[in-house]
């Protein structure tokens, strides 16, 4: 079957699953090789956020310098994601599966090396660029290579992955710091990225469109420029001044990028983005689902591993074990398929409703539960889990089933972009709302909070300062359940108009 690059519908008519190929004879085992190098990946996202500490003390890293630490690695990602998807498409995705983990290999090495703030931001950065061309990969292969039928389970336990990696970054890098220095966390990279290369070189099958579009190189640019001075500017809020010369500056210039962006997409032959994704419900309500629920978890779960060590006193390999039991949740209810059933029983709409309101409850959870140490913490994190195993899967098949077939490269890259985008956004929002209260209760400490500690003079002074960062963390937590809420009903909303524009066709 050919489609006309201008075809943007998903195909649902009657005899559409007679002509879809059947499944690679070796599909599970190739999804266990591609979940490995998805995983390498994914560590890096939040491992680390157990070595602030570390970075802070042995590099002298500044808070700005921290978070920039962890948004160049998605940053550079959510720009290249699309351009990565594009040439996967088109050059084939196995070959960009071994690219992307060589050049995120070769960036492990760099960054475990590195000798001061910069140098770490720049290997990030350039961890970034391979792990762009892995995350777009992997999901298009399992589009490939399962079955219709197949494809929600697969994409469950891709999912279940997503989350353990995501999860896991803290656990890893607790037990590396306690053990090893902070470069350990990026070289311990090495050795999985070569079982990697060694198993998709010997096992997952080339695909590829041949008529695949050409990468867009200047819309990558733009939208690079445009998120990263986004998210510039409110990370430079509560150091600067939300009103200061600099924040609204920078955020008109990402404003008008970002709409340069916009415009160059609807003008270019062969779009990064193709705006017209965006005119079909389902496609629209899953992806804003998807970035809200990367907001509050990537936010959250920066937020707490700091509040874990910083005002609770947990080691770094403590607070790794204690953010686990969310990864575990959805590991459990995906890999056994428990996840799956449940969303299949309730359906799209209703699925992603549940899922955000309980990983909602989960930040109002750790939010108004601080007071009783590590309980609520728990109850949240379990909380989480259960949402993110029951909508994440959904909404990432939602996206990629509202795509054609030979799209997959360019339907990953649009959920890989969006999930990256709401991770860094929300580290870059709810930090900036917890810096800002903390500023406002410790004005003369309003730096970051372990320099205000090593600054205390008294029990007293420094019980003052981790009430205020708590006071500042419980703030943060609620913003960003509110978001996830409101979110999931907006997508859920979407969903349920889009199945009901489908109705007709199927009956």
């Amino acid at each position: 079957m050919t489609t006309s690059p201008q075809e943007h519908a998903p195909d649902r008519s009657p005899d559409r699953a007679s002509r879809e190929p059947r499944g690679h004879p070796r599909r599970w085992l190739i999804l266990g090789v591609i979940c490995l190098a998805q995983l390498t990946v994914l560590l890096d996202n939040t491992v680390l956020n157990v070595a602030i500490p570390s970075l802070t003390r042995e590099l002298d890293a500044s808070t700005a310098d921290i978070q920039w630490m962890i948004n160049a690695y998605s940053l550079v990602q959510s720009g290249l994601l699309l351009s990565a998807g594009n040439a996967a498409d088109r050059y084939g995705r196995r070959k960009m599966l071994l690219v992307g983990l060589a050049l995120f290999g070769a960036g492990s090495l760099v960054a475990g090396l590195a000798q001061s703030s910069g140098q770490l931001i720049a290997a990030r950065a350039g961890m970034g660029v391979g792990g762009a061309l892995l995350l777009t990969t992997t999901l298009a292969v399992v589009m490939q290579i399962f079955t219709p039928e197949e494809q929600p389970k697969a994409i469950g336990i891709w999912s279940a992955v997503n989350s353990l990696g995501f999860a896991a970054g803290p656990l890893v890098g607790g037990f590396m710091l306690n053990h090893f220095w902070w470069g350990a966390i990026f070289l311990i990279n090495l050795p999985v990225v070569a079982l990697g290369l060694a198993a998709v070189a010997a096992h997952v099958p080339e695909s590829r469109n041949r008529q695949g579009d050409r990468p867009d190189l200047v819309g990558a640019v733009l939208s690079t420029l445009g998120m990263a001075a986004l998210v510039y500017a409110i990370i430079s809020g509560p150091e600067h001044g939300w009103t200061s010369g600099r924040v609204p500056v920078t955020a008109a210039a990402a404003a008008l990028v970002l709409g340069l962006f916009a415009y160059w997409e609807t003008r270019v032959p062969y779009p990064m983005l193709d705006l017209r994704f965006f005119r079909d419900h389902r496609f629209t309500g899953a992806v804003g689902g998807l970035v809200l629920i990367t907001f509050g978890m990537g936010g959250a779960l920066f937020l707490l591993t700091q509040y874990l060590q910083f005002v609770l006193g947990y080691g770094p390999l403590e607070a790794g074990l204690r953010t686990a039991p969310m990864a575990m949740t959805v590991v459990a209810l995906n890999f056994t398929g428990v996840g799956t059933r449940w969303a299949a029983r309730m359906g799209t709409p209703l699925s992603i409703a549940v899922g955000m309101t309980l990983m909602a409850g989960g930040l109002v959870s750790i939010a108004v539960l601080t007071e009783q140490g590590y309980a609520g913490t728990l109850l949240g994190l379990v909380m989480i889990g259960a949402g993110t195993a029951i909508g994440s899967p959904v909404m990432a098949h939602a996206v990629m089933s509202s795509v054609p077939r030979e799209k997959a490269g360019v339907g990953a890259g649009i959920n890989g972009t969006l999930a990256e985008f709401g991770t860094g956004l929300g580290v870059a929002v709810l930090g900036a709302v917890l810096g800002a209260r903390f500023a406002a209760l410790v004005p003369v400490a309003a730096t970051s909070l372990p320099a205000a500690l090593a600054a205390a003079g008294s029990d007293g002074e420094r019980a003052r300062i981790t009430g205020a960062f708590s006071a500042g963390l419980e703030t943060s937590l609620l913003v960003g359940a509110v978001a996830v809420l409101l979110g999931g009903l907006i997508a859920a909303a979407l969903l349920r108009r889009a199945d009901r524009a489908d109705s007709p066709e199927k009956a």
